[in-house]
């Protein structure tokens, strides 16, 4: 008896088990197929992170929200510089907020509602402020400078920014045989995401991304989903309205290759009447500005008379800016935009005044610490300069170590914002130079010049090779079982002078593509690499074959007369 019934308990077990692990195969058979094989019907509401006013930028919702409405909306100064212009630059110091394209300038202070461009005033309707921290910038400057569109949905608080030159694909939700039917706008790409809005049919939306079988779009609501691509009716395709460029005072352009020389200038006038002819020199750059003090003065050697003999003799005057080679001046004058632009007011009133063509700034000697200032500086020079239609360019050394003399240039910003750069491609060895050598040898200057090119962007078409019109008399002397080195800086003039009184047969030196002699004087070996016709030849045909702008000789008064002819070619 005992037996059956424990036989019969047993059955009865077993069959629980199997009819409770049926129902469990088949809640998890439920789940599943509701889960990734029928399609969510689960409503969500668009997650803008808490934002009353969510930023988006070609369907990428930002990290800052926008504040207020209609013409007043501000946007974050973080975003703007983001998505919009990343040098756009606020200085605490003095509360100002800068911002520079190829042509214009806009600066204006958080508390003021004035601001100017380039020269001319603007009215702003509101302020820029601070708000917990973060820097809003009003909509207007950034509409006038950048094109900026910006879209505001009052129903969702969203604010969608559109810049300038954008393409964005429209496109509209497909009608379907039941008209009032939506289609699932979903937060991800999958049927089994949540629903984040029910789109009706034919509605309008714009196309962000290309996915494999979807799109992430945006509903003229500002919303942001994913729809399945047959969801989706094609549209044209637009381009947000580009700024116009202005051409109020366009720049007089050089026909072909530059060919220009610097002119050095120090303590009295240029005697014009003493300049010989200078065949195919198409632009003269005078040394005549320089920094004066720390608080962005400019002192100006400037002479109408040489502006008036270079434009009869049919070359443009590209006068010369430096920084005096003074860095502890030049820390002080770029550490602000109001003593930047006090250097910037003083150049173009010279430059008006003196009828120039262009700037040459030929700042050296700066602190590394100074870099991103003196980028800055450049950057709101040249809209300034352009709007006066003058030729803006920068002279820079070929790249090395050296902080004082190299590490402090940015050449791919720099190379961005100029019309021309020169590399100063000579003094690969200096004056005091340890070691004798060549001014400039020229697989040296090839390197230099390709360096530029590849290594920082900056396109051919905007550099000149910095040629020297000097070279260097080098002396080694015996002393105490070591050799001293010195040298002493001559011109063209001068080294030929010395070849023929001392009878000397210059060799030419394959390694350095040069002329070269050598003799004995007082004990001691003197040693030149010659600058001559034959490396001014080689280095003329580099900046051919380089696919130059042109070239940059220092300086006019180290050449003889044949130099032109050669580098005219």
């Amino acid at each position: 008896m005992n037996l059956r019934y424990q036989k019969r308990t047993g059955l009865r077990t077993r069959g629980l088990f199997f009819i409770t692990a049926a129902i469990v195969v088949l809640i998890v058979a439920g789940i599943y197929i509701k889960d990734q094989v029928l399609p969510s019907t689960k409503h969500v509401k668009p997650d803008f992170h808490g934002m009353a006013k969510p930023i988006f930028v070609a369907g990428e919702l930002q990290k800052a929200s926008a504040i207020g409405t209609k013409e007043g909306i501000k946007l974050p100064l973080a975003v703007v510089q983001k998505n919009i212009d990343s040098t756009i630059r606020y200085e605490k110091k003095t509360k100002t907020i800068i911002m520079a394209t190829h042509e214009k300038l806009i600066h204006f202070k958080t508390d003021e509602l004035t601001g100017r461009v380039n020269s001319k005033p603007f009215e702003l309707f509101f302020t820029a402020e601070q708000v917990k921290g973060s820097l809003y910038l009003p909509i207007a400057p950034l509409m006038e400078l950048y094109g900026l569109q910006v879209k505001e949905d009052p129903s969702t608080g969203t604010v969608t920014l559109f810049k300038s030159g954008d393409q964005v694909q429209m496109a509209k939700t497909v009608k379907l045989k039941k008209e009032d039917k939506t289609i699932p706008l979903r937060v991800g790409p999958s049927i089994h995401k949540p629903i984040v809005h029910d789109v009706k049919q034919g509605e309008d939306l714009r196309i962000w991304k290309d996915l494999d079988g979807w799109y992430k779009v945006q509903l003229e609501n500002g919303i942001v989903g994913f729809l399945e691509d047959s969801d989706v009716e094609m549209g044209e395709q637009i381009t947000i309205e580009q700024v116009p460029a202005s051409n109020e005072n366009p720049a007089k352009k050089i026909d072909g290759p530059i060919n220009l020389i610097w002119e050095a200038v120090y303590n009295k006038a240029t005697d014009v009447s003493k300049i010989g002819p200078l065949p195919g020199v198409n632009v003269v750059s005078p040394t005549w500005f320089s920094l004066l003090d720390g608080n962005g003065n400019v002192q100006s050697k400037a002479d109408t008379a040489y502006v008036k003999w270079a434009h009869e003799n049919d070359m443009q005057v590209w006068a010369l800016f430096s920084n005096s080679f003074e860095p502890k001046l030049t820390t002080e004058a770029l550490s602000t935009f109001d003593r930047r632009f006090q250097m910037i007011q003083q150049v173009m009133s010279y430059a008006q005044i003196y009828r120039l063509d262009g700037i040459n700034i030929d700042f050296e000697n700066i602190y590394t610490k100074d870099k991103e200032n003196f980028t800055q500086f450049v950057r709101e020079l040249t809209p300034m300069l352009r709007a006066q239609g003058l030729i803006v360019s920068v002279d820079v050394t070929p790249k090395s170590n050296s902080e004082m003399w190299s590490a402090f240039l940015d050449r791919k910003s720099l190379g961005e914002l100029v019309d021309y750069m020169m590399v100063m491609s000579y003094d690969e060895h200096w004056a005091s130079s340890p070691r004798a050598g060549s001014v400039s040898s020229l697989p040296w200057a090839e390197n230099a010049m390709r360096k530029i090119i590849e290594e920082d962007q900056v396109p051919a078409s905007k550099l000149l090779l910095g040629i020297p019109l000097y070279t260097r008399i080098w002396t080694e002397t015996p002393t105490g079982g070591k050799t001293k080195v010195s040298s002493k800086t001559a011109g063209m003039k001068a080294i030929q002078e010395l070849i023929q009184e001392k009878q000397l047969k210059p060799k030419f030196d394959e390694a350095t593509g040069q002329n070269y002699v050598e003799y004995e004087e007082d004990g001691a070996k003197r040693r030149i690499w010659i600058e001559d016709q034959t490396s001014l030849q080689a280095r003329v045909e580099l900046a051919e074959e380089l696919g130059l702008a042109g070239t940059a000789s220092w300086t006019r008064s180290f050449a003889l007369p044949e130099a032109w002819e050669v580098l005219a070619r």
